[in-house]
């Protein structure tokens, strides 16, 4: 970047024997503008536009929700394959008892079979929580 010919960034202003002794903090600074000597503002022209459109990646790429849609496939797919090398691992059957029944079932799937009813229990809870905060927002 150019800088103009009043800037004061040649090598004796470095020199610390330029600076003064003592400093006044508590004196007002000059005020300066970007035609004053004192200072001077960047070459616009110069200066890199670094703002990017909204939903954009710093590659210029937009985000859709086809791209989105393909992700989240992707991971669940992935996902998927880890469940079922899991479950093949565990098929030793183990007793199950649910209330006053009793059954067999391999020890990958009973695992599976307990997270999706937790899962289903807290979609429950967060369901009724959802309808009360909308009958809350009703009455306001």
């Amino acid at each position: 970047m150019s800088t103009p010919a009043g800037d004061r960034n040649d090598a004796t202003s470095l020199d610390p024997s330029n600076v003064p002794a003592t400093y006044d903090d508590s004196a007002p600074s000059p005020i300066t503008t970007p035609d004053s000597d004192e200072h001077s503002a960047p070459d616009p022209e110069a200066v890199r536009d670094t703002r990017r459109p909204a939903g954009t990646s710093p590659e210029g790429i937009a985000h859709t929700k086809a791209a989105a849609t393909w992700t989240g496939l992707v991971v669940g797919a992935i996902v998927l394959v880890i469940l079922l090398v899991f479950i093949l691992q565990n098929l030793d059957a183990v007793p199950v008892s649910i209330f006053v029944w009793t059954f067999e079932l391999p020890l990958g799937v009973s695992m599976l079979l307990a997270a999706i009813a937790g899962a289903l229990v807290m979609a429950l809870a967060g369901g009724v929580r959802i309808l009360q905060i909308r009958r809350a927002a009703k009455k306001k």
